[in-house]
Parts: structure tokens; sequence; C-alpha cells
């Protein structure tokens, strides 16, 4: 018999993202239609609803219609719509524009929205609490509860105030057990329980391995002649090669405020490659500085996001729970989108566990309902007609890539009769260092282009010092014996808030890896790029991380 003080509930939530919020809100509407009576409870390792939230983002408000369709109403913060469209390929001192109407119709968006995704989520929190759901930010879910027949039964938290060598400082908290007869897992890309469950019960077995790709994303004050309010701007080429899948956003939203980001694939072979100094210099471009040049950089982040698609989804329910929206990894690639499609994931888990509980089956059900309504669904459509478009620019390169991904899209509207595969991990991809050219990165300006540890500031990034480091090391000797000697150490380029150093004695010698975790912005890029998966994300803290206020 456990010792730790134990909560009980109808559903336990972990993470209170677009996925997780929609599920609760989907539930108390359920109980409500049906007079059940669903206790819902939502864990929030981010310091408040929407701290940890980053996106673009352009939406659609398909789910949001569905969940709640009055939201306009109660004042949802879904305020600038997409009024005009731009694509761009750029080369190293130019470029030129692609007609949108030549696009796929997944690549545009007409009747999107701009938003802060984390303003959003702030507000679906609210429409949650509104209904009798309980939110507990702050505290992260660490830890999966099992039962003697290896179902899940719910999750407890991490123990707060405990120091960095182990020992309890006055401040100790032990953790708490939230057991439910469902348990939701919505922590987002790369959710590291979800990653355990995954392996545990062989839910990726019939699956292709996950690709990724690294988001980095300022948001920008700029002067009023400079902004056009409802503009959606994306580019690709350079400063990409035609071996490295790679692109940019920029939105301007209200209040003369610009969202600027760039996306590179994960499974990028050179290990000298920076994706944060790749974005600094995408910012320099003759075509994309003189919309910053000016303004004020306000806030900094980055986020993995995932790539593979339909054919690399796990199957996502589990003996007592359900995997949703980008945890499982149902990002929408060619749209470049994934919270209509997290959301929407969220609503179905909370339809069929409602069915379970009405059913009587007190948490014994095997919810294999959800696959049935996910099949059903115009997310497994949506994905469906996606599905080629990322493994194709893999297989390709950039150029051919992206004109099959038009063809599949347009020309067969995304049912041709094959299907290409993800054949290997991103860990992977990379090629020895003398296999590959080193490059050189321009010092940054100051004007639109940064270093790290400034934009690390500017992303409002906490963790108390004295306490375990959550990045661990399968092998502590890795590092230096494999990663140095063959690659580099790429995990001081591939980390966009410079955690992972090598430093040596002042003669040079006895090199040796620095891990400054509270620099640390929950990217899970180490965990994913790191070549021997050496590196493990575990969770901090709970309140730890960045501190997005608007992103």
């Amino acid at each position: 018999m456990s010792e730790r003080e134990a909560m009980e509930y109808d559903v336990v939530i972990v993470g209170a993202g677009p996925s997780g919020l929609s599920a609760a809100i989907r539930l108390r509407q359920l109980a409500e239609e049906t007079g059940q009576e669903i206790s819902v409870c939502v864990l929030e390792k981010g310091s408040e609803v929407g701290a940890h939230i980053l996106s673009g983002a352009v939406i659609e408000s398909r789910a949001l219609d569905e969940l709640i369709p009055d939201w306009q109403d109660k004042g949802a913060p879904l305020n600038t719509p997409v009024k005009n469209e731009k694509f761009l390929y750029l080369t190293e001192r130019g470029g030129f524009s692609v007609p949108v109407g030549l696009l796929p119709a997944q690549m545009q968006n007409h009747g999107n929205y701009i938003v802060s995704l984390g303003t959003v989520t702030r507000w679906l929190g609210e429409q949650a609490e509104a209904m009798g759901v309980e939110i507990y930010p702050g505290f992260a879910a660490a830890e999966v509860l099992f039962d003697a027949q290896d179902r899940v039964v719910g999750v407890a938290t991490n123990e707060l105030g405990v120091a960095a060598d182990g020992s309890h400082k006055d401040s100790y908290t032990p953790s708490i057990e939230l057991r439910a007869k469902y348990t939701i897992f919505s922590e987002g890309c790369r959710g590291s329980l979800s990653e355990q469950l995954v392996k545990k019960y062989g839910l990726r077995d019939a699956a292709d391995p996950m690709t990724y790709g690294i988001g980095i994303k300022e948001l920008w004050e700029v002067p009023a002649e400079q902004h056009d309010e409802g503009l959606v701007m994306h580019s690709s080429g350079w400063p990409m090669d035609d071996a490295t899948w790679g692109g940019s956003f920029m939105y301007h939203l209200e209040n003369n405020q610009v969202y600027v980001g760039y996306v590179i694939g994960l499974d990028y072979k050179n290990p000298y490659l920076s994706p944060f100094d790749e974005f600094q210099r995408f910012k320099t471009h003759p075509k994309v500085r003189p919309y910053l040049e000016g303004g004020k950089r306000v806030c900094y982040g980055a986020r993995a996001l995932n790539e593979g698609g339909l054919q690399a989804l796990p199957k996502m329910q589990l003996p007592g729970g359900i995997i949703t929206g980008c945890a499982a990894g149902t990002l929408n690639v060619p749209k470049i989108k994934g919270t209509h499609n997290a959301m929407k994931t969220g609503m179905l888990a909370a339809e069929s566990i409602a069915e379970a509980l009405q059913a009587g089956d007190e948490g014994q059900s095997t919810l294999d309902s959800y696959q049935e309504k996910f099949d059903a669904s115009w997310v497994k459509e949506e994905l469906y007609a996606a599905r080629n478009v990322r493994p194709a620019v893999s297989k390709l390169g950039m150029k051919l890539g992206t004109l099959y991904a038009g063809i599949d899209l347009k020309l067969f509207g995304g049912k041709a009769p094959w299907t290409f595969h993800h054949k290997h991990g991103d860990h992977e991809s990379l090629k020895p260092k003398e296999q590959m050219p080193q490059i050189e990165y321009p010092k940054p300006d100051g004007v639109v282009s940064f270093d790290k540890l400034s934009s690390v500031y500017l992303a409002n990034v906490w963790h108390d010092e004295d306490q375990p480091c959550h990045l661990q090391l399968k092998d502590s000797r890795m590092p230096v014996e494999h990663n140095l000697e063959w690659y580099d150490a790429p995990e001081q380029r591939y980390c966009p808030a410079s955690v992972y150093e090598i430093v040596t004695d002042s003669d040079g010698s006895n090199p040796r890896l620095q891990i400054n975790f509270t620099n640390c912005v929950h990217c899970k890029t180490c965990d994913i790029k790191d070549p021997t998966q050496n590196i493990v994300w575990t969770t901090p803290e709970g309140g730890g991380g960045p501190n997005y206020p608007n992103m």
C-alpha cells in the first residue's frame, strides 16, 4: 500500500494544452448531456496554463467550432483572421514569390486565424474550470501508476524540494498520486510519459519511426509602417540546402506584433548544423530583414514538433488510457498545423471514455472504440491525404520532394495508390564529422540576429538550480568518447538554449560535457536527436521551464 497521499478521479488528464483541455471540456459536456457525474482533473507542468505553449500559430477553427460553437460570443482570442498570404522561394541573395493559388489547398490559409496559442489555451482553461474541471498548474506528472494487471490507473507528481544531491530541503513536499479510472496523456510532442507507454505496450510496433522537426520562434513588435495585420508568409529554400528539410513562417497579428520562426527537420545529416543559427541567418535575408529592422524582439522559444504523419502514429489507446494530440503525433505537415487535430483527438478520447463509464466498465474497458472513432474522423482523412509529403522530401530532397508533394496533393488529391515510409529515426541520420563540411555562421548583428543566451533570457526560463538535473545520461562516457569523437559534440549545436557545452581544463585537455539544465526551454530536441539516444528528458520540478506570455 502506497504511503503517498492519493486523490481519486474518474479521469486524469496529463497536460493542459489544446488537446487535454478539449478532452476535459468534452467530458464535462457529455456528463451534463447524459446526467453522469464525471470528475476530471488536469495536471500541467508549467507555472500556469499556457506557460509552455509554443506554436506558430495559424489555426483552423474546425475543432473549436464543434467543441464550443459560440466561441466568438464567449470571447475566444481568435482576433486576427488571415487577410493576405505569400509564399517565397529564397536564394542566398534573392528569391521569388510563388502564387498562392498554385499551392495545394492544404497549404492555403483562407478562413484561418493568426493567434497566440498560449492565450487560446488559457481561454480554454477558463472554459474548462467554469464547467467544473480541476486544473493544477505547477505540478508535473512524473510517474505512471499501474495495477496488478499492468493497467494504467493514474499518475504521480514528482517530489518538490529535493536538492541536487538527493537530500530533502526544508521545502520538501512528497509526490501525490492522482488515481483515475481512465487517464489521458496529452503532453505534447515527445511527451516523457507517453514515450514510456509507447515502449512498454509496443504501441509503435506496427508504425514507422516518428520523425520530428525543431521550431524556433520569436515575437517582435515592429513599426506600424512595417506591419500588415493578417499577413501570413512562408518560405522555403535558403538557408537550407536541398538535402535538409526546412522553411520559415512570419505571421502578422494584432497590435503591430509579428511572429517569425523557422522549422528544420531533425533528420538533417551535418553535425555542424545549428538550427538556432540557421534561423538567425534567415532573418538577415534582404526579403525578410525589412519586416523586422527597427523593431524590438519581445520573446523567444523553441519546441520540437511531430512530422511523421499517419504512418508513424502509434496505437493510441492502451490499457486504462489514451494518448492524444501531438503526444501521438497528429500534426499535418503540409498544413503546418496540429492544433485542430490535437483538439479533435482529445474530444474523441473524451467520447470513448464517457461511453465506457456510462456502460459501467469502471475502468476495465480497453477503449477500442477510440480507434474506431479516429478512423471515422476528419483527422484520419486529412492525415491520410498528407501522408506522403514528408517522406517524399526525405527520399527525393527538397526541390523534387516539394514538386512531388504538389502533384500528390493537387493531382491525386492525396489519394495516390501508394504510401512512402520513414525508414529511420532522426537520431540515426548524422554523418561523421569528417564526411561533412563545417559551417561558419556570421556573428549576430544585435539588430535582427542574436546569440543564444540573450534569446534564452527572453524565454523567461526558470528552474531551481538546487534540484536534480532533469536531463539524464544513460552513460556518462558517451558525450566525449562517442559524440565528441565522431560528431564534434552536436548537442552543442542542436540545442537552441545552450544547455550542452563541452568544457576543458585551461590547457584544453580533459574535455567533458557540462549540462546547463537551468537554460532548458523544454523543446525535447536532445531527447530526439542524440545519436545514441543517451540523453533522457525527464520532468523537472513542476513550474520550471519557460514562461511564454504570448507565444
